[in-house]
């Protein structure tokens, strides 16, 4: 026997004795993302994008009027965290709870000081939701298998959801501004706290990354109005709607 048959034949000895001795993947884990051995139960998901209040009306108008603030000097990072719990092969119930908070600097729009600089400030506003929302999907997000196995949609799952709940807010502004009475400048600072009933609706797309993790994407249209506290009692109810944009990683359990 030639050099070159012996090391052919050695190569297909090993090769064999490989197929021999390493475990044979199961069905399941061999077609499409894999397979979890039971249906899942709920998801754990965090999110993060940008949220944007409409920052209309009161106390807003009055900052656009004499402060150098707009509309998008509130735009926030928005970050939350979803629990979601299956009630129904294609419905969730999700518990909900989330943060967005900005903080803008400003200078009065018609007024310098004694030495013509600006008078500056800065404005933060913060939101926190604390929800219950009802997630139903479009398309069924996996099937089961025989008893044992359920394997995940291997394509895009669009969903809707709506819920409520509560949101705290705070509203801080600190720095120089302008006595209108007499025109002297001052410094003080002007904050409001409160808790206020809040709605929304959503929609997004949810696309597995294997059996067991997700990727999802949303948008958000929040409601909801609050009083103002002392500080501000000249002022009406200030609207906290807005809407938001999340990217968010889950995991099914």
């Amino acid at each position: 026997m030639d050099m070159k048959r012996r090391l052919a034949l050695a190569a297909g000895s090993i090769g064999l004795a490989a197929i021999l001795v390493l475990p044979t993947p199961a069905l399941g884990q061999s077609e499409g993302p894999g397979f979890l051995f039971h249906q899942p139960w709920g998801s754990l998901t965090l999110r993060m994008g940008y949220s944007r209040p409409n920052a209309t009306g009161d106390p807003f108008g009055f900052f656009a009027n004499e402060l150098t603030l707009s509309h998008s000097s509130y735009v926030a990072f928005d970050v939350a965290g979803d629990l979601a719990l299956a009630v129904a092969s294609n419905l969730d119930v999700v518990l909900s709870a989330g943060w967005a908070g900005s903080q803008a600097p400003s200078e009065m729009r018609h007024w310098l000081d004694e030495n013509n600089l600006p008078i500056q400030q800065t404005t933060t506003l913060q939101r926190v939701p604390v929800t219950v929302s009802l997630k139903y999907y479009l398309r069924p997000r996996g099937r089961a298998v025989g008893r044992f196995a359920w394997v995940p949609s291997s394509g895009l799952v669009p969903y809707v959801g709506a819920g409520g709940g509560l949101m705290y807010s705070r509203i801080h502004v600190w720095g120089n501004f302008v006595d209108f009475n007499d025109t002297t400048i001052f410094t003080d600072n002007y904050s409001s706290e409160s808790l206020a009933g809040t709605a929304h609706v959503f929609a997004g797309v949810e696309m597995p990354l294997g059996p067991r993790f997700v990727m999802s994407v949303e948008g958000r249209y929040a409601y909801a109005k609050t009083s103002l506290g002392p500080d501000f009692k000249d002022f009406g109810n200030m609207d906290l709607s807005g809407f938001s944009v999340t990217v968010g990683m889950g995991v099914r359990f």
